[in-house]
């Protein structure tokens, strides 16, 4: 469910800021080209709601690392209001999700924005195995 999320943003943020904008979703050693987004879920929480239904709560955060560095404030405060409008809503692998409590701050000039994706979950269980066949033979005395 979190991959589906996270590609769901991966697109919203290809279809806003097109292909000179590198979207990454793993950790990257060498060669981070900028500007990037790194996206990630950061805290992730289901309980249950009722039933087999459950209620996820997905915080999911994503680092904008600008092209400029001598204006990096005035970039990431532009790119975050860019990210607002893009990531309200998202198409997961199974439905169309709404971005809520959508926050950001830039720190040593890399943006953080912040976004949770809830939805309700429910579980299917497996039907039971039957134990198998019997057969009885019976017969009447006398």
């Amino acid at each position: 469910m979190i991959d589906s999320i996270i590609t769901g943003i991966s697109r919203g943020i290809g279809k806003e800021f097109g292909k000179k904008y590198i979207v990454y979703k793993e950790d990257v050693e060498q060669g981070m080209k900028e500007p990037c987004f790194f996206v990630t879920c950061d805290n992730h929480v289901t309980n249950l709601f009722r039933g087999n239904k459950y209620f996820s709560q997905n915080l999911f955060c994503i680092n904008y690392f600008p092209e400029n560095k001598k204006k990096a404030k005035q970039e990431c405060n532009e790119v975050a209001e860019r990210l607002t409008l893009c990531l309200e809503y998202i198409t997961s692998e199974w439905d169309e999700m709404r971005g809520t409590n959508m926050h950001h701050e830039v720190v040593d000039g890399v943006l953080n924005f912040f976004v949770n994706y809830d939805c309700f979950v429910y579980r299917v269980e497996e039907p039971e195995e039957n134990m198998g066949t019997i057969k009885i033979s019976q017969t009447l005395k006398g």
